[in-house]
């Protein structure tokens, strides 16, 4: 089970969580957000080891802009949370890692999922809202049963530390990786280490397989 934590923005919480050796950070270029990283100094993300992969998140960007992007950080991972067709995402498929997220709910479709398994690496499911991403809210996880694609996903949404424990009892095959974000925070891109480091010590006692 990987650990990824996203939603950084602030240079010393992002060399405190390195410290605590996540799979994977997450660094958000979209405006709106209150987790955007604004003009965060590329030395920052230069010094995080080099056994943490770095994920830059997208909002229906310019493919310019994130090769723009992708280069000036050395990111390893783009993470899609738009409507991006699964043609955009083969544009970046042998450059980086594609992770592609899809907002769910009990009306969710599993079966377009199929148009983007040849295009993606990873699928990110988080709770659908009005927002993209960073939301707090959860979804009904029974719903993940649904998913009979081949293709390994990481779990998003509202995960935090009164509801950590029940992630075990999610039984699928491609289920790879935890994402970490707003209930794991003291302000919005602020990560509470404290917690975080019980976080990760419950998912490699109770998850890690």
């Amino acid at each position: 089970m990987k650990i990824k934590v996203c939603g950084l923005k602030d240079g010393e919480n992002i060399k405190a969580i390195s410290a605590l050796r996540p799979d994977y950070m997450g660094f958000i270029f979209y405006g709106p957000s209150p987790r955007f990283v604004g003009d965060l100094p590329a030395e920052v993300l230069d010094n995080i080891p080099p056994y943490i992969e770095k994920a830059a998140v997208f909002v229906n960007e310019k493919a310019e802009t994130i090769n723009t992007l992708v280069h000036k950080y050395n990111f390893d991972i783009i993470q899609l949370h738009g409507g991006e067709s699964a043609e955009f995402c083969a544009l970046f498929k042998d450059k980086v890692t594609v992770f592609k997220a899809f907002g769910i709910d009990g009306a969710f479709d599993f079966e377009q999922l199929m148009d983007y398994a040849d295009s993606v690496d990873f699928f990110l499911f988080d709770a659908k809202t009005e927002i993209y991403g960073g939301s707090g809210n959860t979804f009904d996880w029974t719903i993940l049963d649904k998913y009979k694609l081949n293709v390994p996903f990481f779990l998003s949404g509202g995960i935090g530390p009164d509801n950590l424990e029940d992630v075990k009892n999610i039984n699928h095959p491609q289920f790879y990786g935890i994402d970490l974000n707003s209930k794991f925070e003291t302000a919005p891109g602020i990560k509470n280490i404290e917690q975080l480091e019980q976080a990760f010590e419950t998912i490699k006692q109770t998850l890690y397989k």
